[in-house]
């Protein structure tokens, strides 16, 4: 078995915690682990780090690689198996270059299972999670698809569902269904007649061999069995030309051997504010608190706050999401328009959509700390033995100070060494790389002065992590 983790989604239904530069995949929102990390931990209770492919995009790929090289698990273990989507073609396209990756690059045959799954679900017990993909694996290689499907406790809006079919039996596993129908997220009312139909929540998880899935692509997908028919690295530069699909409207609404195998643990998708306060621990008032809080008269409440004193009075069923530069605030049973609102930001071109107040880069960190016309201060972090790229900027200058570690500066054809409290100054189109030659943390204060402060005024020359060769 290989496993497949999607984890190239923006996340924006957690605004302003998830952000398309630092989605919740990335973010440690339930034990010191990320999600994908967690992800990543089930699986290695199935399969070997080696058998595990991750999938995402360029601009997540170091996010990726720090997580998956510090796995608990697996030690500080080299982590090779990424595929970066050249686009986002949706579920489709993205298991379709799956499969060509496992065949040309980890020699996986037409009766290998594949469990693919997104990277951002919390799920309980692992135990529990471990023997079902087992089983679902069982079942693929009697040639079924088959799709996790979630035993639901309560009428939810927010997930498409299952219907079951007739049932089956096979040793040692549970019992499985034949999938009668999928029906697309309901109205209340809706959703309260799937819950009495015993309908199953669809959790966007799957298992299948290869072959099989292999012939239902070709079967009901043609634009894309075109594309299986390459070669991976072939199909991933002509990966554009895919068609926009996901996998349940490619293959699984058509398939007449569909399979769904009910999860009866707890499973949580994190899409929206409310799914996220189900799954944290609650005080006896119902309140959920993180950070600096003070709460008078206040019930069933979720409350994240950053570096500010937050205090309420009076306040039930809401939410308040604090970060460094935004401020969320919601009734609880509406955080699904979170989305809606990100969309409207976007259209007004606000930059905290995006982008949080600290970038993480594979070196290191940045964080603004105050900016205005013509200059920009940040906090600088640099990881131990680390550098940035060797770079210039046509529009601005810099002037470093160090507050912690050594520094090791190239201006120029000049290489010195900046100690605490001490400084330098990099002039406009110098060639220049700041890099951490110590054993702790290198952090600098960086003064920026020009006409034109964004970060794509930055040339490089070279680079360790191969950004010098992006276009």
């Amino acid at each position: 078995m290989k496993a497949i983790i999607l984890a190239g989604g923006s996340g924006t239904r957690l605004w302003p915690l998830s952000r398309k530069n630092y989605p919740k995949q990335f973010l440690k929102i339930s034990g010191d682990l990320s999600l994908l990390q967690q992800t990543a931990e089930r699986a290695l209770k199935i399969v070997s780090i080696d058998d595990i492919v991750v999938m995402t995009n360029k601009e997540y790929r170091f996010h990726v690689k720090s997580d998956m090289c510090s796995l608990p698990s697996a030690g500080a273990t080299a982590f090779a198996n990424i595929i970066l989507e050249p686009a986002c073609r949706n579920t489709a396209p993205a298991i379709a270059l799956g499969i060509s990756y496992c065949r040309d690059r980890l020699g996986a045959g037409d009766d290998e299972v594949l469990f693919v799954c997104p990277s951002d679900h919390i799920i309980r017990p692992d135990e529990r999670f471990v023997e079902h993909v087992r089983c679902a694996g069982k079942i693929a290689q009697q040639g079924y698809i088959v799709t996790f499907g979630v035993k639901p406790d309560r009428p939810e809006t927010g997930y498409g569902y299952i219907k079951k079919g007739r049932g089956h039996s096979l040793a040692g596993c549970e019992d499985f269904f034949e999938v009668e129908a999928f029906a697309e997220k309901p109205d209340i009312d809706t959703a309260k007649t799937y819950l009495d139909g015993g309908y199953l929540w669809n959790s966007g998880m799957f298992a299948f061999t290869i072959g099989q899935m292999t012939e239902e692509i070709k079967k009901h997908a043609p634009g894309i069995s075109r594309m299986l028919e390459l070669g991976f690295d072939e199909m991933a530069a002509q990966f554009n030309e895919m068609p926009d699909l996901s996998i349940d409207y490619a293959v699984m609404e058509k398939s007449s051997n569909a399979a769904t195998l009910p999860l009866d643990i707890y499973w949580n998708d994190i899409g929206s504010w409310d799914s996220l306060y189900d799954v944290l621990e609650k005080n006896e008032a119902g309140n959920v608190a993180v950070g600096d809080v003070s709460m008078l008269d206040t019930r069933n409440c979720l409350i994240l706050g950053s570096k500010r004193l937050i205090s309420t009075i009076g306040m039930e069923d809401c939410l308040i999401v604090e970060t460094e530069d935004a401020l969320l605030v919601s009734k609880k049973g509406e955080t699904q328009k979170v989305k809606d609102l990100v969309g409207m930001m976007k259209n007004n071109s606000r930059t905290e959509v995006e982008e949080h107040v600290t970038s993480y880069r594979p070196w290191g960190s940045f964080t603004v700390l105050e900016e205005g016309p013509r200059y920009k201060i940040k906090r600088i972090v640099v990881n131990p033995t680390e550098k940035l790229s060797l770079q210039m900027h046509y529009h601005r200058s810099e002037h470093w100070v160090v507050v912690k570690g050594t520094a090791k500066v190239l201006i120029g054809e000049k290489v010195i060494l900046i100690h605490e409290n001490e400084s330098v100054y990099v002039p406009k189109s110098t060639l220049h790389r700041l890099e951490n030659p110590g054993k702790v943390a290198l952090e600098i204060i960086e003064v920026q002065n020009g006409e034109y402060l964004g970060e794509d005024d930055i040339i490089r020359s070279d680079d360790r992590y191969g950004r010098d060769k992006e276009i």
